[in-house]
């Protein structure tokens, strides 16, 4: 059987890069490169079309002079504020039976949206710290919920990126501060009990752990060396990897149920060992933060589990390009 005709969408605005890593995945795996789309061509009001044939899904982009009808779809590095406006083209690839890990819109804004993540964790059981929901709140209730977490607090937008509007509130002026400042963004926002993970070093530190399926496939620990700052390595953590033999058993297996809790067949999840293990968020799209290790740790591996599916799904007599790309 020829190779399958593999499609990467993803959205080329996006900084993180993930698209690059995935496209030499696909390639080191199939010997050719993935027809690459921009994903906005297909998001509401996008110039792109969809359309069935013969029971597959055929894409065009008549701008792009694209017409295909892809054996596989790598849907990947969408950002936060753009994912909704891709659910009804999530829905038209599920309804096609395309090969794809791209999951439903359902599991894309369960994770994407902390507050439904935070109920979503609370059905399941799934261990976090204790989060209040907050939507343009009065200064009376924001300090009663400040008060009831103890005074040392972290506050984050609903839907955010790379720990951007992300702070450490431990005072009263800086609750009113946060407090302003989502107002002003008319965003709704969360408190959580601040966790406590900060090393004996005094390095505040998580861990990103990279799920597929079942499995863990890769971790590393994120060091930040001012506290008050989120771990993101966006915003200056480093990043120490971590073979999946050498994480505690606790927090694989969090990891692993957050990911199934969300309803996602391949995410990152951000914890904590500190409290007995907490999780803090599922990242729908985990960045690459280091191309050599993460491409065959994890890009790989992701790809990797497309063409299974693919396989498993009976192969089919893959389509290729019927105009130029």
């Amino acid at each position: 059987m020829s190779r399958p005709n593999i499609a990467l969408i993803a959205d080329p605005s996006s900084p993180e890069g993930c698209r690059e890593y995935l496209a030499e995945a696909v390639e080191l795996l199939t010997g050719a490169p993935p027809v690459r789309v921009d994903s906005r061509h297909f998001a509401t009001g996008g110039s792109g079309r969809c359309a069935p044939d013969g029971g597959r899904l055929r894409l065009q982009v008549p701008e792009e002079r694209l017409d295909f009808v892809p054996d596989v779809v790598v849907l990947y590095e969408i950002p936060p504020h753009r994912r909704r406006d891709l659910a009804a083209f999530q829905e038209l690839l599920e309804s096609h039976d395309v090969v794809t890990l791209a999951a439903g819109p359902e599991a894309w804004r369960t994770a994407t949206e902390k507050n439904l993540t935070v109920a979503r964790f609370e059905r399941d059981g799934v261990a976090q710290m204790e989060t209040v929901v907050l939507s343009d709140p009065a200064p009376a209730e924001a300090a009663e919920a400040f008060e009831r977490l103890g005074g040392d607090t972290w506050a984050r937008p609903v839907v955010g990126t790379g720990g951007d509007d992300t702070f450490h509130v431990t005072t009263p002026g800086q609750l009113a501060e946060a407090t302003a400042y989502y107002a002003g963004h008319g965003t709704d926002w969360m408190l959580s009990r601040d966790a406590g993970n900060v090393t004996p070093d005094g390095l505040r530190h998580q861990f990103r752990v990279f799920v597929l399926g079942e499995q863990v496939v890769h971790a590393r620990e994120h060091l930040q060396p001012e506290p008050d700052t989120p771990c993101n390595t966006c915003r200056g953590a480093t990043p120490v990897h971590i073979d999946p033999a050498d994480l505690p058993p606790r927090l694989a297996e969090l990891a692993v149920a957050a990911t199934a809790s969300v309803g996602l067949p391949f995410a990152g999840v951000d914890l904590a060992p500190e409290n007995g293990g907490v999780v803090f968020e599922v990242n729908v799209q985990p960045a690459f933060v280091d191309g050599a290790v993460e491409v065959a740790k994890v890009a790989v591996p992701y790809v990797q589990a497309h063409l299974d599916a693919f396989d498993l799904a009976g192969g089919g007599s893959p389509r290729g390009l019927t105009a130029s790309a």
